[in-house]
């Protein structure tokens, strides 16, 4: 969003040394065994080992999943898979301001609310309101917001939440008076994250924010009332075991930012399976410098042999990206990305299309989203491997920010999430080579200007 201005003037000022190279991508730094709590595995479900992962994996065979669903699995059994969850889809705003809303009105224990943008508009002041009478029925309420997210919020927005009885945390303050942990303005917290007495979490790319006030093409509608609303996105909720890994990402950013101590509230109930997909909670993470789902989406592409359907708002790739998805299309894998036909900041925008060219001569098929403002962040692979979340396509994610994705290892998601991308690409305009190289010097220009800078975007 606009705030994307600010990040580029301090990232510039912060980082301009790391411009020289392109960054290494790490494997993520091994987590420490959990323990207390946050250890536990309900009912024999939970975060398995990659010994069990690969129990998993047979046990799916022999009851006749299909090959690319197990094949998917077989890449992914180094990584903590978590069984027995469902979840559902949600697309755009309203829709899904209206399901974490109800979530948040049945809500008898606790509500934890992470977001990078809280405006003082009607949808916040709907959801503040919401927050103070759960609060007065007794239910705990933690916030956690990105200070530059919510460079626009008056400060009276959180005092009143505040004086409710709400715990306020503002993460990573703009002001380096109020930073407790040292100063560092570039790593915001892109997540979107909102969990509801550990049994219900939501993820995606849908802020607190007005320009969620309608539905885009995605949801119904032929065409958004205005560039300014009905913005395209993707949100889900989830169930099962996997909530407790939010929750645990959830108070650990809450206690590294130096927030005061959470209440005592019943954080980890005991949850039994709601279903049989398979999930997995990626988290990015500047500290620990590697992203996880840059990790994830590039294994899964590496491993497609069908299909690779990715919809993304921000696609400023880095040069390994552009080359596994060429790689994908020269194993007659079907790569299609859709992207925006405008943004809300021109930089990103030029930059990811300064790649198209070598991509549509690699027979990757790119389609352009002009009727609404594409925000979403959603990967479909071989119908089986999913992923929604708050994590672009672009260095800003991979590299500054901290972010948080749900991998979704069912053919029954993907179903959903195919059909999504289908209404996606009939309210978008295919790019072809011969279309883009007619494109005229100014467009070229300004893709290589843009380029310059893809770094801090």
């Amino acid at each position: 969003m606009r705030v994307r201005h600010v990040l580029i003037a301090a990232g510039i000022v912060a980082t301009a040394a790391s411009c020289a190279g392109v960054p290494i991508f790490d494997p993520p730094a091994p987590r420490a065994p959990a323990t207390g709590a946050a250890a536990q595995v309900v009912d024999g479900r939970g975060p398995l080992p990659p010994a069990q992962s690969a129990v998993v994996v047979r046990r799916l065979e022999r009851r006749g999943h299909t090959d690319l669903l197990a094949h998917h699995l077989e890449a992914s059994i180094a990584a903590p898979l978590v069984v027995g969850n469902d979840a559902r889809l949600l697309v755009d705003g309203p829709a899904t301001h209206r399901a974490m809303f109800e979530a948040i009105a049945r809500a008898r224990d606790h509500v934890n609310l992470e977001t990078y943008i809280l405006e003082a508009d009607a949808i916040g002041q709907r959801l503040a309101e919401l927050l103070i009478r759960k609060r007065a029925q007794g239910v705990r309420v933690n916030v956690l917001y990105d200070s530059v997210g919510s460079l626009k919020t008056p400060a009276e927005y959180f005092q009143q939440l505040r004086a409710a009885g709400i715990a306020v945390c503002e993460f990573n303050p703009v002001n380096p008076l109020k930073a407790p942990r040292g100063w560092e303005i570039n790593n915001r917290d892109h997540r979107k994250i909102l969990v509801v007495d550990g049994r219900v979490a939501f993820t995606g790319g849908i802020n607190i924010s007005g320009v969620y006030s309608a539905g885009s093409f995605g949801s119904g509608r032929a065409k958004p009332a205005s560039k300014d609303e009905g913005w395209r996105d993707t949100h889900i909720a989830t169930r099962g075991p996997i909530v407790a890994e939010f929750q645990r990402l959830y108070l650990d950013a809450w206690t590294r930012q130096g927030c005061e101590a959470p209440a005592e509230a019943a954080y980890f109930p005991r949850v039994t399976g709601r279903g049989d997909w398979t999930m997995r909670l990626v988290a990015g993470d500047p500290q620990a410098g590697a992203s996880e789902m840059y990790l994830a989406l590039h294994s899964a592409v590496a491993n497609a042999k069908d299909k690779v359907w990715l919809t993304y708002g921000y696609f400023v790739p880095d040069p390994e990206t552009v080359r596994t998805l060429k790689d994908a299309a020269s194993r007659s894998v079907e790569v299609r990305l859709v992207l925006p036909g405008f943004s809300d900041f021109w930089a990103p925008l030029h930059a990811g299309r300064s790649h198209y060219d070598a991509l549509l001569a690699a027979g990757v098929r790119i389609f352009e989203c002009h009727d609404a403002l594409l925000h979403a962040k959603t990967a479909v692979i071989d119908g089986v491997w999913s992923s929604v979340g708050s994590t672009n396509l672009d260095w800003r994610s991979f590299v500054h920010n901290y972010e948080a994705d749900v991998i979704v290892l069912s053919a029954a998601f993907a179903r959903d999430m195919e059909r999504l991308l289908a209404l996606d690409v009939d309210a978008s305009h295919e790019s072809t080579r011969d279309a883009w190289r007619r494109g005229g010097l100014g467009s070229r220009v300004t893709e290589w200007f843009a380029r310059r800078w893809e770094y801090f975007l």
